[in-house]
């Protein structure tokens, strides 16, 4: 069976096991990707994962700000591909874009359809306490992740899981599902499913806003939300005394901790957020301006300082 032509569309880390798995198996006629972004403090453009491996292998690679205008329609259509396959590409497809390939537009989506459509879906999964998650390979269609399902792979979520490993495992198996998809779709033996529609979830964008903490929440509420936004935009507590503390990393504390609700303390020598209803233990910190450390070494630094504890966090009654 001859070689598949296939055009790409994908901007992050997380497409690139997909390209990578294409580029070896199939011909990778062209690349889309999101324009050059300025990046870090001297704001220098910089190339996607993407549009850096696609020039590695010398394939074309494209950038428009909108790919769904007329003359980028005709050069995919120049390519006579026999699909397009979709991996997080930043960019909605108008149905000119979309059926332009032989045998359709393939997306790869990191949940289980129709749970969790949008745009932060990996996010969404931790933070609602899912105990699975995964990736769906679907027909795209001009509705939001409303087309149907081709082949789908599921992960469970650990108890340690955040929003970064679980994007590491999916990424991987997405490049693992795309070519039996492809194959599948190509073949007939795979069967398109219509997404119910009564089992819609939808992940909404993540805001900045987002990593306040809230210690009113019950310790697995907060575990949720440190483990959901990491790296991302992250989750913050601040003392009435004015530390911006990053929390990197935590767990619920086993037993019972004394003190209040709101308070940071130390605990035979750990550093403890004392919550809603729990207790969270503090691993990994950082403080505005200042590189992330261990709890351990920041509670020793705290006492080089003359800092003491418990403190009160911001927003609480004390």
């Amino acid at each position: 069976m001859s070689r598949l032509r296939v055009v790409f569309m994908g901007t992050p880390e997380f497409s690139v096991p997909t390209l990578e798995t294409l580029i070896r198996e199939t011909d990778v006629v062209a690349v889309y990707t999101q324009p050059d972004r300025p990046v870090g403090r001297g704001l220098k453009l910089q190339p996607s994962p993407v549009k850096a491996l696609a020039m590695a292998h010398g394939i074309p690679v494209f950038t428009p700000e909108r790919v769904s205008v007329p003359e980028e329609i005709e050069r995919i259509r120049a390519l006579a591909p026999d699909f397009s396959v979709v991996v997080a590409y930043g960019q909605i497809l108008k149905p000119e874009v979309i059926g332009v390939p032989k045998y359709g537009t393939i997306n790869i989506h990191s949940s289980l359809l129709p749970r969790w459509r949008g745009a932060a879906p990996i996010q969404w999964a931790i933070l609602s306490g899912d105990r699975e998650t995964g990736i769906t390979t679907m027909m795209i269609v001009p509705k939001l992740d409303a087309g149907d399902i081709l082949l789908q792979e599921s992960t469970p979520i650990a108890d340690d899981d955040t929003a970064e490993t679980v994007h590491d495992r999916l990424s991987a198996m997405g490049a693992r599902l795309i070519l039996p998809t492809l194959e599948g779709v190509r073949s007939g033996s795979v069967t398109p499913r219509t997404q119910d529609e009564t089992r819609v979830t939808y992940a909404k964008k993540l805001v900045k806003e987002m990593e306040q903490l809230d210690w009113s929440l019950s310790v697995r509420e907060l575990d949720l939300q440190v483990r959901g936004l990491f790296p991302w935009p992250g989750s913050r507590i601040e003392t009435t005394e004015g530390l911006r503390i990053k929390v990197k990393k935590g767990r619920p504390v086993e037993g019972r901790v004394g003190g209040p609700a709101g308070t940071l303390q130390e605990h035979f020598g750990r550093l403890v957020l004392n919550c809603g209803e729990g207790a969270y233990e503090l691993l990994e910190l950082q403080e505005e301006g200042k590189k992330a450390i261990s709890a351990g070494d920041y509670l020793n630094g705290m006492k080089g300082r003359g800092v003491s504890l418990p403190m009160t966090l911001k927003g609480s009654s004390k």
